[in-house]
């Protein structure tokens, strides 16, 4: 089990500066009872049971098939279609298929309107009925800060750039599609998050996997916490390192590896790493925890390796200034060498950019693949960026961007509490606005997002492969443009629903622990 025993902690820690964390960091993970443990697996294998059944009734004509699949003058190739690796979406995905892909017809903000579908053949293939289900509230964007709007001044602002430059820029940054919103966009990115400079890409996933490469290579070393997201794991496959993976948010785990790098340098050789570089994320988007960014700077300062942070859902949705997680735990943004974020989610727009140093940037402009061969942003998806981000700076004249923040933070505390309350089991950190809720067994999967739906209420319901086997959830998101009503009216579906479900898991109450001190006694050896 990922997460197998109650986590409830609250960390205080000492530092040369009086104490490394200036606030309460406090996070639980609950243990699975025993009970729904044992009927998911149950669950997962009568459902395995009744797959090769009906495998076999497909082999024999007995049943349509559907799945894709070899012609039978191709039969002695090499397969295309691995078929054991589609067992489990030929027959447990498909069944809930209609939870995901929902096609919806307005703005993505607080409410939306979907386009309603129908199938006729277990979702294998959907109809539209010609039916839009309006005003659904929206728990399930990454709208952070409700700047997914049509409306106020981003989308005016984006409307004229459009008119003034078009939409598409047809070229690449360095031949001649370097716009001077660009480059007004970097320097403002550069002074948002405190740093020398910093650099945009079109594509938030490409900023990930196309610049680590170009950070490492062979004779390097990447720690990456054992949750990363895809895109940090293609980049440190893609760059030709050794990679090692330490324990999600463990730092006793992280120091070991740093220890035996130290110790024992490069496989066969031993000579020391060219260079080790720890790979984190400020809000895990699955988990909804927190990295704890104060502890992993000062073990990285220790062992003097890289830090590469990437803050995809905390910039924006952390910190009293909307700053991201160095905000938050109030920390020196010159401390992390490799700042990355994006800009698909609190500033709703497009991309993503990294930061840090001038002479790291400069590198970086012409190393990078993403950089060197990808089209330039589209110009009213810059300005987007650069209003939205005044906005939230207050360079706009006015506190929306402040407010915002703020509300964003009230949201989270108060959904996050009356979910535990209800005595659901929740994940992550009290201040993430990404908020999990387990669900475990696989029928309840479906089951919570078609009841969600019957009652307006969209959300994003995740399993098996994205999760643990077991550890299937449903993944609310937070945004400053929800409502207390809209919340207030989410949260009596979610007990109703809940009930009828029976999801209600939760047997503990909410005790943070002692106070646990920083020092070098804390991290100890562990065993693999």
């Amino acid at each position: 089990m990922q997460m197998s025993a109650l986590l409830l902690c609250k960390v205080h820690a000492a530092s040369h500066h009086g104490s490394l964390y200036n606030r309460s960091f406090i996070e639980s993970f609950e243990e699975t009872p025993m009970l729904v443990a044992v009927l998911t697996y149950m669950g997962y294998g009568i459902l395995t049971i009744f797959g090769y059944l009906r495998d076999f009734l497909r082999h024999w004509k007995i049943e349509r098939c559907h799945i894709a699949r070899e012609k039978e003058e191709q039969k002695d190739f090499v397969p295309l279609y691995q078929d054991f690796e589609n067992f489990y979406t030929r027959n447990l995905y498909m069944r809930i298929r209609d939870n995901w892909n929902r096609p919806i017809c307005s703005v993505p903000g607080a409410k939306v309107d979907l386009m309603e579908r129908s199938s006729r053949d277990y979702n294998w293939t959907f109809e539209y009925t010609g039916r839009v289900v309006h005003d659904v509230i929206n728990l399930g964007s990454y709208n952070y800060l409700g700047f997914a709007e049509n409306t106020g001044p981003c989308a005016d602002s984006a409307a004229e750039v459009t008119i003034k430059y078009g939409v598409g820029v047809a070229s690449t940054r360095q031949e001649i599609g370097n716009l001077d919103r660009h480059e007004e966009m970097e320097k403002l990115v550069a002074k948002f998050l405190g740093v020398e400079s910093a650099m945009a890409f079109g594509m938030g996933f490409a900023t990930n996997s196309m610049n680590i490469p170009a950070l490492a290579g062979k004779g390097c070393l990447i720690l990456s916490d054992e949750l990363n997201h895809a895109s940090l794991v293609l980049g440190a496959r893609l760059s030709g390192s050794t990679i090692r993976v330490f324990k999600h948010n463990n730092m006793q785990s992280l120091e070991k590896l740093l220890r035996e790098a130290i110790v024992h340098g490069q496989p066969r050789t031993h000579r020391p790493w060219k260079k080790i570089l720890i790979v984190v994320e400020g809000i895990y988007s699955m988990e909804g925890s927190v990295v704890r960014l104060p502890e992993v700077i000062a073990l990285k300062k220790r062992y003097r390796a890289y830090l590469y942070l990437d803050e995809a859902h905390s910039i924006g949705a952390l910190g009293s200034r909307g700053r991201g997680v160095v905000d938050y735990f109030g920390l020196d943004p010159c401390d992390v060498d490799v700042m990355m974020g994006t800009f698909t989610k609190s500033f709703g727009a497009a991309g993503g950019y990294i930061a840090g140093k001038r002479e790291l940037i400069e590198y970086l402009r012409s190393h990078s693949h993403s950089a060197v061969y990808a089209t330039s942003m589209s110009p009213p998806v810059v300005e987007q960026i650069i209003t939205s981000m005044k906005c939230i700076m207050g360079e706009d004249g006015t506190t929306i961007g402040l407010k915002r923040v703020r509300q964003l933070a009230e949201n989270t505390v108060y959904f996050r509490k009356r979910l535990r309350e209800m005595g659901f089991i929740i994940y992550g950190n009290m201040d993430s606005p990404v908020v999990p809720m387990m669900l475990y067994m696989p029928a309840k999967i479906g089951a919570f997002g078609r009841e969600m739906l019957k009652r307006n209420i969209g959300v994003v319901v995740v399993g098996f492969p994205a999760t643990p086997i077991i550890e299937s959830r449903a993944r609310f998101c937070i945004s400053a443009a929800h409502t207390k009503d809209m919340l207030d009216r989410a949260l009596s579906v979610i007990s109703e629903v809940g009930d009828l479900l029976q999801l209600k898991y939760s047997r503990h109450r909410i005790q943070p622990s002692l106070a646990r001190p920083f020092d070098n006694n804390v991290y100890e050896d562990i065993d693999d």
